[in-house]
């Protein structure tokens, strides 16, 4: 651990007590102390015309497996936070904390029926990762998730146990474990590979035709962002030069708590994302290399 990231008194094992905060954001975080209670909801239409062709291209690459329009959206929002620091912080037990590392969490289906479970999926994206990386990750996650009806270890297993446990025994321990989160004392084995912990928290429902649905956030945990993502589709967009054409369109919802940061910075890191979108060949890049976005450009 470098001596910049080295843990002070007051950080969290997944977090450092950010300590700068203004007299206004110390005060919501008093005023509004669940997440639930500082939730911004934000629907937006991103032009994927670029990142589709994008995909075309590299798919005939790699045949064997597909990187998909949603791992590409996992990348350009981590990309996103990579750059816009204040989109990595959280809210817990009324102080602000800004995490040790990226993270972006989703839910996959073992198969596609109604009564077949679901496994967690988390990733943690490093500075050295691409697209490529990241996609072929997430592909060997899901293909291993895939493999068995129900859960085979991890966090799935935990949370599998916590079912088997009487109903006044669990309503004890999930108290104390909810104590224990205020003061960011859980264990490992409770938080780690846990979407509630993960940066961004993303629902795909554009893999089952769904729409991009407002959806809550958590008290418990640590996830500040929640993005759900729609079904590409084809839809008149204005241009710069005052004309409309027919792109290809992607639609997400994003449920942000607002005390980690104000509209302006949740508005110009929009911006970015779909500075990204219209750019995949930054998803070539290696994470940690800046976008070089200008952010007085009156573009996005």
């Amino acid at each position: 651990m470098s001596q910049e990231n080295k843990r002070r008194w007051g950080d969290r094992r997944d977090g450092r007590w950010v300590r700068d905060v203004s007299g206004l954001t110390t005060l919501m975080m008093h005023i509004m102390t669940n997440r639930t209670d500082a939730e911004v909801y934000l629907n937006e239409k991103l032009d994927v015309t670029d990142l589709m062709a994008y995909l075309e291209k590299e798919n005939a690459k790699h045949p064997d497996y597909k990187t998909t329009i949603f791992h590409a959206l996992i990348m350009a929002i981590a990309r996103m936070i990579r750059e816009r620091p204040k989109m990595n912080r959280f809210v817990q037990g009324r102080r602000m904390y800004e995490r040790n590392e990226i993270s972006l969490s989703f839910m996959a289906k073992r198969r596609f029926a109604d009564n077949a479970e679901e496994a967690f999926m988390f990733l943690v994206p490093k500075d050295e990762d691409t697209l490529a990386s990241v996609s072929y990750e997430i592909a060997g996650k899901v293909h291993e998730a895939r493999k068995s009806e129900h859960s085979a270890g991890g966090f799935d297993s935990t949370v599998d146990a916590f079912a088997k446990i009487p109903r006044l025994l669990l309503m004890l321990i999930v108290r104390v474990v909810r104590w224990l989160d205020f003061w960011g004392l859980n264990p490992k084995a409770l938080t780690e590979g846990d979407s509630n912990y993960s940066t961004v928290l993303l629902s795909n429902l554009g893999s089952i035709r769904g729409p991009a649905v407002y959806h809550h956030l958590n008290n418990y945990g640590s996830n500040s962002i929640m993005v759900t993502v729609g079904t590409v589709h084809k839809e008149k967009l204005p241009m710069p030069d005052g004309s409309e054409q027919l792109r290809d369109v992607l639609e997400i919802g994003a449920t942000i708590d607002e005390r980690i940061g104000d509209g302006f910075y949740f508005v110009r890191s929009l911006r970015l994302l779909k500075y990204v979108c219209a750019h995949p060949e930054l998803l070539d890049k290696p994470l940690g290399e800046p976008s070089g976005f200008d952010y007085n450009s009156k573009e996005f």
